[in-house]
């Protein structure tokens, strides 16, 4: 009965908002992440360059790392992408400008700077400019930089991201499609008449469970891949998805169970979603202090995720705490159970026939 309720459920399932949410959601906060938090915290100053002669300056600026280098054709086109802030910077090198510079001469030099650059961005690009000339005329720079990194160097924002887009992606595959789908059920009541089958309540559970867990693995891996987040560790990776879905699925069917309606099963949702998500608040701000995170259950599952996918962890590291992820799954049984019997009397006792007044 599991498997033919389960085929019913994905027969059903294009029919369900939800559902294909949970499928989209993946694709959608990822082209989010990349398009507006990758350029909106992507710091690389962009200089543009009018070369009127063959400038050995400009060949050098092209081979430059940490800047983006635009040669362009003539000098209106430069000035209007600097006033309009597609560029940070514009430089003009006037033909035999290298030749000028060689003989001792100050010929002049038109640098310009976007009103909407980073100060940041203008102090880099205005000495790496005076650094590109000295070092092509063959003056020499009269100081030499070296740089040196102290402390732990930290990750982009779009990485530390990624623990959110994946709970995201497992929490409404997991726990949302299976509760509306009882839900559902039985607002239709569709559910007892179910019931009336040789289906008995483990049945409905285990088969939208296992609705729940799929999907989950699915949105996960669609996640992982599309980050490029799958690391070496491809089956460990699986198997840390495989144990959050079941967390998730086991969280939905509780609530579902539960909710009497679709209002009171969103409501409750939005109120308690929190208790899930929370543990990546600490990915995304590593200075908070971390042992809270591991306050909450989904911390087990997705840091490992995140340890495997981006710090290079191997199997062995994560066991620990995949341990405890399937500690808790088990451990949510007993209540999955208690839910459904719940709600086995409960429909009980809405399809009890009323006693007849004599």
């Amino acid at each position: 009965m599991i498997r033919h309720i389960f085929r019913k459920d994905i027969a059903l399932g294009p029919r369900s908002p939800l559902l294909l949410w949970a499928l989209v959601l993946p694709v959608v906060l990822t082209l989010v992440i990349r398009v507006v938090f990758g350029s909106l915290f992507d710091s690389e100053p962009r200089l543009g360059i009018v070369d009127l002669g063959d400038s050995a300056v400009r060949v050098a600026a092209e081979d430059l790392e940490g800047i983006s280098v635009s040669v362009l054709k003539d000098i209106e086109t430069l000035r209007a992408q600097v006033e309009s802030g597609n560029l940070d910077a514009g430089l003009v090198l006037q033909e035999g400008f290298d030749d000028l510079v060689a003989n001792g001469d100050q010929p002049p030099l038109g640098f310009w700077m976007a009103g909407e650059s980073l100060a940041s961005d203008r102090i880099i690009l205005g000495v790496t400019a005076l650094d590109l000339i000295r070092t092509t005329s063959g003056i020499g720079s009269p100081v030499a930089v070296n740089i040196v990194p102290i402390g732990e160097e930290g990750l982009e924002l779009s990485i530390r991201l990624l623990p959110l887009v994946v709970i995201m992606a497992v929490a409404i595959a997991g726990t949302m499609v299976p509760a509306a789908s009882l839900v559902q059920e039985k607002e239709r009541r569709t559910l007892s008449a179910l019931l009336v089958s040789p289906a008995t309540m483990r049945d409905v559970l285990a088969a939208k469970g296992i609705l729940g867990v799929v999907l989950a693995v699915v949105t996960g891996v669609i996640t992982l891949v599309m980050n490029d987040a799958f690391g070496q560790q491809a089956w460990t990776l699986v198997l840390a998805i495989a144990i959050g879905g079941v967390m998730m699925a086991e969280i939905g069917l509780m609530l579902g169970s539960w909710a009497p309606d679709t209002n009171t099963l969103f409501t409750a949702w939005k109120g308690g979603s929190i208790l899930l998500l929370f543990p990546v608040i600490f990915t995304i701000w590593p200075t908070l202090p971390q042992w809270i995170a591991k306050l909450g259950p989904t911390y087990y599952f997705l840091q490992p995720i995140f340890d495997l996918s981006v710090n290079g962890a191997t199997t062995s590291d994560v066991l620990g705490q995949l341990g405890i992820a399937a500690v808790i799954c088990v451990a949510l049984l007993p209540f999955v159970g208690m839910a459904g019997r719940s709600l086995e009397r409960r429909l009980a006792g809405q399809t009890r026939p009323s006693p007849v007044a004599n």
